[in-house]
């Protein structure tokens, strides 16, 4: 009643009784209602503008191919993967390391893909046949694996990379539908990459929450058989998405518009501002030594170890992603106008001091403190997890800037080839650790040594960070004139910025995702 009182002397005294406001019990009472309903069917309704605007089937694929097929089919395909390594092919910790380096290959090719799909249109197409060549991959080749009795490991590398071709096209793909659609429609361009940003962290969370259950109920072999499932959908959303088709498509400039983008992105890997941050991402992964398949072999199968079951490792795997994700929204809200070289210094010097949380764990330290094998598997998931994310995603938001007009999805892909590169050079390099440190199935004396090594070589990035430019993520970085061979609209100047710097950063969230495994596919 106060504050009815006191609008009402407000108004009195401007002349306006007339249009006193009219507050009652009822209406405060019913606010808190409101915001609970508006909470509740406010993303349904964001949905409805989205499908209506873009169109259902756009929205439909963004789901399926971020949400079902990366995120909770990467779940999935994770852990099934790993046990199907130990428990089915036999194989060693550092074999293991090389083969988890050899699937993530098609992602090393993402400009491919990414050019076919730019400039080499099938029956006038440009997006609906790489859907469908992409399910047709994943359903075929995994269906291979779960039926075949007995596989050898060469003939299952090749299924399981063919499998991770599928998902890296279906990705590039739904890529180039996201960025055609944000020209189309600018003002939803941050309501695209939230939907997939958002698609990819819930469908990740489910999939590796249950991944370990299934994995114990099925086996690993099973597990792969319904990851044929999220393949089908994605062919169905070659089937359904909406594409118009070019009443006059011109084969003929296909070599030319290969030509020019391969002008275009020597001319621009040339300059020093394009190639010293490329060099520096991918010796700041390849540098950090992989040997997550000494530690996974190690909690699983030593006697000395926790011996953790499939359906602790699941919910690990999920903690992990959890990490991915508050890591992600630190640096959205309290990192991003930092500089480059800052961020990069204080990521990679917290990625080391992270590391030596394995060291605790295969040493037992952690026993002597009290502190339970679960729990600190747990800490240690979730740090490693939100401070590679950390790093990960200034690297993502630098490699934006880099980009020429004209091909930026193109060489967008080009440099996310690179970082893969350095993870894969970073798989093998760890797989060769673990083999000249003698760490098998059965025997992890030096594990704790390998672990030590790693963690030293991490080091090295910091001595490298004079690569990167000073700038920050509302800086404009200097260009080589790309005017002559952009396959786009000319534009004039050598300067490039980024029109919103939180559109990238929700890009850099789902990009990859699929990684680490996002960021790591390893």
């Amino acid at each position: 009643m106060q504050q009815l009182v006191n609008y009402t002397k407000s108004y009195s005294r401007m002349g306006e009784e007339d249009e006193l406001p009219i507050i009652t019990h009822s209406t405060q009472e019913n606010a808190p209602k409101k915001r609970l309903h508006s909470f509740i069917l406010g993303p349904f309704y964001w949905f409805k503008m989205l499908a209506m605007e873009l169109h259902w089937s756009f929205v439909f694929g963004v789901v399926v191919i971020y949400g079902i097929s990366q995120g909770f089919g990467g779940g999935f395909a994770k852990v099934s993967t790993e046990y199907y390594l130990k428990d089915e092919q036999k194989v060693q910790p550092s074999e293991a390391q090389i083969y988890s380096g050899i699937i993530s290959i098609p992602w090393i090719v993402k400009p491919l893909w990414g050019l076919l799909t730019d400039v080499v249109p099938v029956l006038g197409y440009h997006r609906r046949p790489y859907f469908i060549l992409a399910g047709a991959i994943g359903v075929l080749s995994m269906l291979s694996l779960a039926l075949h009795p007995q596989l050898h490991i060469v003939y299952a590398l090749l299924l399981l990379t063919a499998g991770s071709a599928g998902v890296a096209i279906a990705d590039v793909t739904v890529d180039a539908c996201v960025a055609q659609n944000s020209g189309t429609h600018p003002s939803l361009a941050a309501d695209m990459q939230s939907l997939c940003a958002l698609s990819s962290s819930i469908g990740g969370l489910v999939g590796f929450s249950l991944s370990g259950i299934f994995v114990h109920l099925i086996g690993p072999k099973g597990v792969l058989g319904l990851l044929s499932i999220p393949a089908v959908l994605v062919l169905s959303v070659g089937i359904l998405i909406k594409e118009s088709r070019p009443s006059n498509s011109n084969y003929l400039k296909v070599n030319e518009n290969f030509a020019l983008a391969a002008k275009s992105m020597w001319k621009t890997l040339k300059s020093p501002s394009v190639w010293r941050p490329c060099l520096y991402m991918y010796l700041s992964f390849a540098l950090s030594l992989d040997i997550f398949e000494g530690m996974f072999y190690w909690v699983t199968d030593a006697k000395d170890g926790p011996a953790f079951s499939k359906e602790s490792m699941g919910f690990i795997f999920a903690i992990g992603s959890v990490g991915s994700l508050l890591g992600a929204i630190l640096f959205q809200y309290g990192l991003k106008d930092y500089q480059f070289r800052d961020l990069l210094f204080w990521a990679q010097l917290l990625f080391v001091l992270s590391g030596m949380l394995d060291l605790v764990l295969v040493l037992r330290i952690n026993l002597r403190f009290g502190l339970p094998d679960y729990l600190c598997v747990v800490i240690d998931a979730i740090v490693s997890s939100m401070i590679g994310r950390l790093k990960w995603m200034p690297l993502l938001v630098l490699s934006s800037k880099l980009c020429p007009h004209g091909i930026e999805g193109t060489f967008f892909a080009l440099l996310m080839a690179i970082d893969n590169a350095g993870l894969l050079t970073s798989s093998w390099g760890g797989g060769v650790l673990l083999h000249v440190l003698k760490v098998t199935r059965t025997q992890f004396d030096n594990l704790w040594l390998a672990i030590l090594i790693r963690n030293i070589i991490r080091i090295t990035p910091l001595c490298l960070l004079f690569l990167v430019p000073r700038g920050d993520s509302s800086s404009s970085l200097i260009l080589p004139d790309d005017d002559e061979a952009s396959l786009g609209s000319k534009e004039e100047g050598h300067t490039r910025t980024i029109p919103t710097s939180e559109n990238v950063e929700l890009v850099a969230l789902v990009s990859n995702n699929s990684s680490s495994d996002d960021a790591r596919h390893s």
